[in-house]
């Protein structure tokens, strides 16, 4: 990472163009508009809207390199690991070939590293480009919060400097969390974050916790044909997903050999005599795998911040509450977006989240917000949902009728030898509107878009029954799924 120390000097703050030793002795600050800690998602995006602003902004990371959670070890590993498994496994050709289809028989940790490390190595380029194209500073090191506007940063030679910020955003992401029971020194029990160093594939592996990123990975390994058992303490898992489309997701886990463990709390993890991870569970079972990944709960990455020197405290996760509007803390000139403010915790949602932060800190007005953004669960198969469920559309007693689609119905799907995957839509029959869109299956986070758009367009059935979609498409199963809903929506 590049070291930018100094910005120019800027309207309404002192020149910083102060020697680096005088800093360190006399712990003079250098000034800025703008200090973003984090450079994931909503860090960047940020730091970049405030420099197109004209203001002065530096970014300080704790890695080495620029991207943040996101880019070293969470959304864009994950995703890169799970195209290098469809693509060398040849999982996409099986619906015509079979089952026992492969591209490469052997696969082993080293042929989805390589990938990994091209695809990270240009994630790093792009980002460290954007940022010198904008002017943004970096910093590589540690800030923790001096008073509400200073910040000391820690190098990793263990020397300090000051740095201001007239406002500053605090976009560090998340770190996974570590129950005290289980031994995670064990080269065979590896978090969220380790997973993407495999040593080597295993023949099986338990994945505790069954939220978006321990399904993922699940659905990953078990397209390696690796044999994996999900434990999850809750008896359900992905409420805020359509049951439809969860009971068929399900259905073609258990499937492929999926073994599901709900409503069973992990109590020990040990290893035995044959080198096998042992997981006990309070239903009384016992599962021994390989390889145990533990995906159950993230944390806040606030605990080195110094929060109390700026007058913020976290919850019991180490999460900051903001404003949903803004994104201000309860600290007007600190603001937080990204994971470190729970919920969505998205990549897509972190990103307008930095922007919405950087334009509203200067002073920006802002058009409303979009009413619905789509969430995508890159799993295998993908899952991706916009709008309202069937089951939050009849809470809200709102008469409506649903359309389905089979991929398999598309001809593009058969030409693609999709015999899985469906979309469904949901629509009021009082004012024929859309109101949600289900989709899983093959390229189900690209075809959300569409409904997306229609969504926040306020556009009702007529518009997939009387658009032409490009054929052959899988976009074709919008108009069939229309067309379902449509012959048994009444007519006036």
């Amino acid at each position: 990472m590049q070291h930018f120390p100094f910005p120019k000097s800027k309207a309404g703050l002192e020149s910083a163009e102060v020697p680096v030793e005088l800093i360190r002795q006399q712990r003079t600050a250098a000034q800025y508009d703008f200090i973003v800690i984090g450079s994931g998602p909503s860090g960047r995006r940020a730091a970049i809207q405030a420099a197109k602003l004209g203001k002065s902004v530096l970014v300080v990371e704790g890695r080495k390199k620029v991207g943040g959670v996101s880019v070293h070890t969470g959304t864009i590993p994950s995703k890169t690991l799970r195209e290098t498994a469809l693509n060398l496994t040849g999982w996409r050709e099986r619906g015509f070939y079979g089952r026992s289809y492969r591209v490469k028989k052997e696969i082993g940790s080293e042929d989805l590293s390589m990938r990994l490390g091209k695809t990270l190595e240009h994630e790093v380029d792009v980002l460290e480009h954007q940022f010198l194209r904008n002017g943004v500073h970096t910093m590589e090191g540690f800030a923790r919060f001096e008073d509400a506007h200073r910040l000391v940063v820690t190098s990793p030679d263990g020397s300090e400097l000051v740095v201001a910020g007239e406002r500053i955003l605090i976009a560090v992401g998340t770190v996974p969390f570590r129950p005290d029971n289980i031994d995670f020194s064990c080269d065979q029990i590896l978090d969220s974050d380790e997973v993407i160093d495999l040593p080597k594939l295993p023949r099986s592996i338990t994945v505790v916790g069954a939220g978006v990123i321990g399904i993922e990975y699940a659905t990953i390994f078990s397209a390696l044909d690796v044999q994996v058992t999900i434990v999850e303490p809750r008896e359900t898992f992905l409420d805020f997903i359509d049951r439809e489309i969860l009971d068929e997701f399900v259905h073609q886990l258990r499937d492929r050999g999926v073994a599901f463990r709900l409503g069973a709390p992990v109590v020990s993890v040990t290893k035995d005599a044959q080198g096998k991870v042992v997981t006990k569970t309070g239903d009384g079972r016992t599962v021994r795998t390989d390889m145990l990944l533990y995906c159950a709960g993230r944390l806040g990455a606030t605990g080195q911040l110094g929060l109390d020197a700026c007058g913020l405290a976290t919850d019991n996760r180490g999460r900051l509450k903001v404003d949903p509007d803004t994104f201000q803390t309860e600290v007007p000139h600190v603001y937080a977006t990204g994971d470190v403010i729970g919920f969505p915790s998205l990549a897509s949602t972190s990103m307008e989240q930095g922007r919405i932060a950087a334009c509203h800190a200067f002073g920006l007005p802002l058009p409303p917000a979009p009413a619905y953004f789509p969430y995508g669960i890159y799993a295998v198969p993908e899952i991706s949902t916009v709008g309202m469920s069937e089951q939050e559309v009849r809470d809200k007693k709102i008469n409506y009728e649903c359309g389905i689609a089979r991929m398999r119905e598309t001809s593009r799907g058969h030409i693609m030898g999709l015999d899985q995957g469906m979309m469904k839509m949901i629509f009021s029959i009082k004012t024929r509107r859309l109101l949600g869109v289900q989709i899983l299956g093959e390229g189900a986070t690209e075809l959300i878009h569409i409904g997306q758009a229609v969504l926040n367009l306020k556009g009702t059935v007529d518009y997939f029954i009387e658009n032409t979609f490009n054929y052959p498409t899988l976009a074709e199963a919008y108009k069939i799924a229309a067309l379902d809903a449509w012959n048994r929506m009444p007519r006036d």
